[in-house]
């Protein structure tokens, strides 16, 4: 698909409030989203899982490899189940990583910075809290799965960033036990 094919149809989603079912070109497979917010380079959105709303994510909309609108039964249960009614935008620029990352650190919560990838070699997967932001990079601080904060910071590059997650399961019942 086109970039702008794209956009136009992550910017339709978000004024209608609809789901998108997102192929992105480092994973197998679709995942479900509510857009809730656009720049030129990125989203925000609410993503879904099972009929309900876990946490939020910024992406690059240079990584879709294909996107539809989702209108099946799975859409009449999520608006049965008023999942849609308690969704609270961020108050998040998400202009470009810096901005976004600016905001972010103002909120003071633990986040995942992923760089994804088909090859399970060239992923990385960090949790933890924003350090520092800087025009190329973010300074991180990070726990590992044993839920210990490492010492040493994480410096990472914007240009390797493909996702941002926050206010989701994992990262807040996993930073309740570090």
């Amino acid at each position: 698909m086109k970039k702008l094919d794209i956009i136009e149809l992550i910017n339709k989603a978000m004024i209608s409030k609809e789901m998108c079912r997102i192929l992105f070109k480092y994973n197998y497979h679709y995942s479900y989203h509510f857009p809730l917010k656009t720049s030129e380079k990125l989203f925000l959105s609410a993503n879904e899982d099972d009929f309900i709303i876990d946490g939020f994510s910024v992406r690059r909309f240079c990584d879709i490899k294909n996107i539809e609108i989702k209108n099946d039964k799975c859409i009449e249960i999520i608006k049965c189940e008023g999942v849609l009614d308690n969704i609270t935008i961020p108050e998040i620029d998400i202009t470009n990583w810096y901005s976004t990352f600016l905001s972010l650190s103002k909120l003071n919560i633990n986040i995942i910075i992923e760089k994804e990838s088909l090859d399970d070699d060239e992923c990385e997967f960090v949790i933890g809290k924003i350090v520092r932001v800087v025009k190329t990079k973010v300074v991180f601080k990070h726990f590992d799965a044993d839920g210990i904060w490492q010492e040493d910071y994480y410096e990472i590059p914007y240009s390797q960033i493909t996702s941002i997650t926050f206010a989701c399961r994992y990262v807040d019942v996993f930073s309740k036990y570090v």
